[in-house]
């Protein structure tokens, strides 16, 4: 169990932050656990004991399946302020040739891939599976509505759903903004990474009505290291950043635009301590 507990600790804070089943599939991958359900257990009960004792720090699991939705609201106009100058944003790809998205099939990997997508200004699309019509309208709507060539970047499984996923995904939404120039890649997994990267795979489900004629193991997209997963989305954002120059001058400016703001709520905070 000690060893476990190390060999947990070391994994995450490699790669935080990461879900518990990339962290199961990291150990898999290093031979520290078998690959079976009750291992994957296993690995998450001794992450909750872990995070209970103080032994690993909570930021550093992500789960993005569970929300809560509640309005912003705040206590005075200063403390909004505040707030305002904390997630003040410019739109980083104005003057731009491209639009970029990110479109993963799980909740769960959001956290992950949403630290470079959100660094870069990129939309990151969670399909949750199959998606619902009404999602890839309002997503086929958005790329229309640019006027410039869309580039889209799959993260997904390697199963015989998941490889129709992606599929599913690009038909729809040629189909619904059919005068858009769209491209589509699927970026993970893939099958040559399977051997390339080692993944570790599992016995393809075959009462999936779509196991006929898959060929192979199935594959999690989480069983890429995280590390890993980031890279990749970086690699397929920046590429695009045809104009480096702009780029850096639009982040500048936020910066300084940011600061702007950070002022004038210290500023109100004062004057507001004075009337009183």
């Amino acid at each position: 169990m000690a060893a476990l507990r190390r060999s947990l600790y070391e994994t995450v804070q490699a790669n935080r932050p990461m879900t518990v089943r990339q962290a199961f599939y990291q150990l898999v991958a290093a031979g520290v656990v078998e690959k079976t359900e009750n291992a994957y257990k296993a690995v998450g009960r001794v992450l909750v004991q872990m995070r209970c004792e103080g032994a690993l720090p909570f930021e550093w699991i992500a789960d993005n399946t569970r929300w809560m939705h509640k309005p912003a609201t705040y206590a005075s106009v200063e403390e909004a302020m505040r707030q305002a100058a904390r997630t003040y944003r410019r739109a980083l790809w104005q003057g731009q040739d491209a639009r970029v998205e990110v479109w993963c099939e799980k909740d769960a990997l959001a956290g992950v891939l949403a630290e470079e997508t959100a660094r870069l200004d990129v939309p990151l699309m969670v399909t949750r599976g199959f998606s619902s019509l009404s999602f890839l309208y309002e997503a086929s709507a958005a790329i229309a509505a640019q006027n410039r060539p869309a580039f889209l970047y799959y993260f997904g499984d390697h199963d015989p759903s998941g490889v129709h996923i992606d599929r599913n995904i690009e038909r729809r939404l040629r189909e619904l903004a059919p005068e858009a120039e769209i491209r589509f890649e699927r970026v993970a997994v893939r099958p040559e990474q399977i051997d390339e990267m080692q993944l570790p795979t599992r016995p393809t489900k075959r009462r999936d009505s779509r196991a006929c004629g898959f060929v192979g193991g199935s594959v999690e997209v989480d069983a890429i290291p995280p590390a890993e997963l980031r890279a990749m989305v970086r690699a397929c954002i920046e590429q695009h950043i045809t104009d480096r120059s702009a780029f850096e001058a639009i982040r500048a400016a936020e910066k300084r635009e940011r600061d702007l703001l950070r002022r004038w709520a210290c500023r109100g905070a004062n004057n507001d301590g004075e009337d009183r």
